[in-house]
This record gives structure tokens, sequence and C-alpha cells, in this order.
């Protein structure tokens, strides 16, 4: 077990032997997330990752019942999605049903990570930011499962209607292999979830004096570039798509620009208070 230690008195051994207890309750975290995945595999496998190939995805839904009341028809409704999924190797399935496990897994333990790597770096905390800091752990994993959500039912239908109906030739059907569709779910998921973590980064950046809101702001111009570009990675070539995963990564840029103002401002007030604290007692 790890041993309880005065943080003060640490050696850097000491240090890599806490981290390594931390690593190690977070990857049984994720693994634990991933048995419960094997277990209902039915609902993980079956309801989940399968869901976005079925016409009947809410998001497809969404889009028809949109275009119909925006006056466009049914020029939204999706008609087919002509493509069938196939396994081309012996391992494929399994290996393929054993990295979707440790991914549901790691969304799943998500909150447990960020929690070990919250409880390794906070006794070199003051008592003051640990208390701050613990509002960060639910805000970070909010943020996640937004992002998660967002690419479920947002990036990977619109990708792989994209994908599906995107023909070169009639002679040519689209048959994908097991670990393709696999990766373009997962990588939608993750990276959207990953991307909304951006207010998280910008507050430790902030906090450290990396980064200030009037660095934000004047560089809003270069950050939409930056931005457009990592929706042009996650989503399919076509505008419409990268708007849609654009927009809110602009709205979280905004939060951020918030987030560093607000940390400033309890800079200030606290230099303040240490400056008035030091005139009383002289």
């Amino acid at each position: 077990m790890a041993r309880k230690t005065d943080p003060n008195n640490m050696s850097f051994l000491d240090h890599l032997e806490e981290l390594r207890w931390h690593l190690i309750r977070a990857t049984l975290g994720i693994v634990l997330g991933a048995v419960i995945a094997f277990v209902f595999k039915d609902f993980f496998i079956g309801t989940l990752l399968m869901g976005p190939k079925h016409l009947d995805f809410p998001t497809y839904q969404w889009l028809c019942d949109l275009g119909t009341s925006i006056g466009m028809g049914s020029g939204t409704c999706i008609e087919e999605l002509p493509f069938t999924i196939e396994n081309r190797q012996a391992p494929g399935q399994f290996t393929a049903f054993i990295w979707l496990s440790l991914t549901f897994g790691f969304i799943m333990a998500f909150p447990w990570v960020i929690y070990q790597f919250w409880s390794f770096v906070s006794p070199g905390l003051k008592r003051s930011e640990r208390r701050s800091s613990r509002a960060v752990i639910v805000f970070c994993s909010i943020l996640f499962f937004m992002g998660v959500l967002f690419g479920y039912y947002i990036i990977t239908p619109l990708s792989i209607n994209f994908f599906a109906n995107f023909q070169l030739s009639e002679e040519i059907s689209n048959m994908w292999d097991v670990d393709s569709y696999v990766g373009l779910v997962r990588s939608c998921v993750l990276a959207c979830g990953i991307m909304f973590e951006l207010p998280i980064v910008i507050f430790f950046l902030a906090k450290a004096g990396l980064v200030t809101a009037d660095f934000l702001r004047r560089n809003r111009k270069y950050a939409l570039v930056l931005i457009l570009v990592l929706a042009a990675f996650i989503t399919p070539p076509d505008v419409i798509s990268q708007v849609i995963v654009a927009v809110p990564v602009l709205l979280l840029y905004e939060m951020s620009i918030w987030i560093a103002v607000w940390i400033e401002r309890r800079a200030r007030k606290r230099e303040k208070r240490r400056l008035a604290g030091a005139v009383k007692s002289n």
C-alpha cells in the first residue's frame, strides 16, 4: 500500500511511489468500468455503439424535424445509410470489443481518474487552493461528459451519414471494417470530450500566470482559426459539420476568457489584502 508520509518531507522517490499508487487506483477504476461494459455488452455494444448506424437514431429524427420546421421540407431527412459493417480479421471483433470496453470504462471512470490526479497534487496546494480545486473536479467531469454526449449525438451521426452516403461511383459499395467503424465512433466521442476541457486548461494556465484575459482577447482571431482546423480534423469535410463543432468550442473559449478575468480579479484582491496587512504591521 501507499505509505502515509508528510508531503513536506517526501523525497523524489517517495513522490514517485505515491504517483504509482494513484495511477494504479485510476487504472483499477478504468478496468472496473470496462468490466461493467463487458457484462452489459448488449447495451453498450448493441444499443450505444450501433445506435448511430440506424435511421431511428434520435439525431436523424431531430435533423428531419428541424428541416421541416424551417421550411426545408425533407431536405435534411436521412433516408438511408448505405453501408455494412464487416469483420475481415480472425480476432477483429474480439479486439474491437476489448478496446471498446476500455473506452467505455475510461468514460465512466473519468471523475475517479481526475480525483486521483487531484489527490496526488493536492498536498502541495494551500488550504484555500484545495477548497477551490474540489469544484474543478466536478466542473471538469461535467464538461467531459458534455463533450462525450456532443460527440456521440452530433459529430458521430454526422460523420457516419457523410461517409456512408459519399460515393465515387455507383459500382463501389461501402463495406466498413469493424475496426474502422469503432475507431470513428471512439475518436469522435473522446476528441469532443477532451476539447470541452478547454476552460479547465485555461483555468490552470491562468492560475500559473502563463495566460491572461487580455492575451486571450487579443488572440481571439488566431484561436478561431485553430478551432476551425481542429474541427476539420474530427468532422467530415463539409462546412456545416465544422461549424457545428466550432460554435460550442468558441463559446467555451469565451467562457475561458471570463475564467481568466475572475482569476485575475481574485489575485488582485489577495495582493491588496497583503499590502494592506503589510502597511498595518508597519
